[in-house]
């Protein structure tokens, strides 16, 4: 199996950007209702069209850069314990529909700096065709710009961020998938940057897990765990643990760090990343229209070390 490093081009797949943190004290504590609850977003990462399925999948070796290259004959595919036949493998540019959700919550106001520079790199590789949204929150999540192809506006907006309340983490990515149901391109995803936990929102972890897995949309966090007060509050110490099963739960990744300074030069890897996503294609031996979830596994014919990410499932369609 041959492989190759990616390049840094222009991103063609996008994300939704979060800034996460821990909020200081002292804040308002007033309840908003924020957006009514919404119907399940429609499943378009992961497509079914004419019994064909779709899966995105991204590939990097232990320094996490992108490998590209591969063709069918380096994956396997399974759908529950039964294997797959790879039909094709593609990583065709295409628009993205990127949204960035920033926290200036109480804990950010030492990161703040940083987490902008983080979303200027993010936003320095996409391409004319894509679009962003920004959703800012502490206490309360707010669309602070709609979509927009505009990277401008986005940087201009996050000028104005500052740092006070408290940490309505869910309810901002409740929000935000929200806003996706605008989406006009069918590549999206959620890129988290946080410090900790949530302590504020109105939505659960389980409600939004359970929607996530519904919109087909891509979670990559980015955790900044310092790690210096001998012992963190709940919802700090569970920051890991959320972040991490976000993005597990839609074939995106956790990235750890302990520095906000890594916090550009993470970001941008991440858009490498999106930007060399293949998509597999294969037909399943289980034709039936039942509308059950099936997870799929894939692996590499030669793992080398080299790392895969992957949505873990699927919904059949329904007649």
């Amino acid at each position: 199996m041959t492989v190759k490093h990616a390049r840094h081009v222009p991103m063609c797949i996008g994300a939704v950007l979060l800034v996460s943190a821990i909020p200081g004290q002292g804040a308002d504590d007033t309840r908003v209702s924020i957006v009514p609850r919404i119907q399940p977003v429609e499943r378009s990462a992961i497509r079914v069209e004419s019994n064909l399925v779709l899966i995105p999948v991204s590939v990097t070796d232990p320094k996490n850069h992108p490998v590209v290259g591969l063709d069918a004959k380096s994956f396997r595919l399974f759908e529950g314990k039964a294997e797959q036949k790879v039909l094709h493998v593609s990583s065709d540019d295409a628009p993205v529909s990127a949204g960035i959700v920033f926290d200036s919550s109480g804990s950010m106001a030492s990161k703040l700096p940083k987490a902008r520079e983080a979303v200027a790199e993010f936003l320095k590789s996409a391409n004319p065709a894509d679009e962003f949204f920004l959703v800012n929150f502490s206490t309360k999540p707010e669309l602070a710009v709609p979509f927009t192809t505009s990277a401008a506006e986005i940087r201009n907006r996050l000028m104005f961020a500052d740092s006070k309340g408290k940490t309505a983490l869910l309810d901002a990515v409740y929000l935000a998938l929200h806003q996706m149901k605008d989406a006009r391109n069918p590549r999206k995803a959620l890129l988290i940057i946080s410090d900790g936990g949530d302590n504020d929102s109105r939505y659960t972890e389980a409600e939004v897990r359970s929607l996530v897995r519904e919109t087909g949309v891509w979670i990559y966090a980015i955790g900044i765990y310092a790690g210096a007060a001998p012992i963190l509050p709940e919802e700090e110490r569970g920051g890991p643990k959320l972040l991490a099963a976000l993005a597990e739960e839609t074939g995106g990744r956790h990235f750890a760090i302990h520095n906000a300074k890594d916090l550009p030069g993470a970001a941008a890897a991440i858009a490498l990343e999106l930007r060399n996503q293949y998509v597999l294609g294969y037909r399943p031996a289980n034709s039936e229209h039942d509308g059950k979830y099936r997870k799929v596994q894939v692996k590499l014919v030669e793992s080398g070390g080299l790392l895969l990410s992957w949505r873990p499932g699927y919904y059949a369609p329904i007649e």
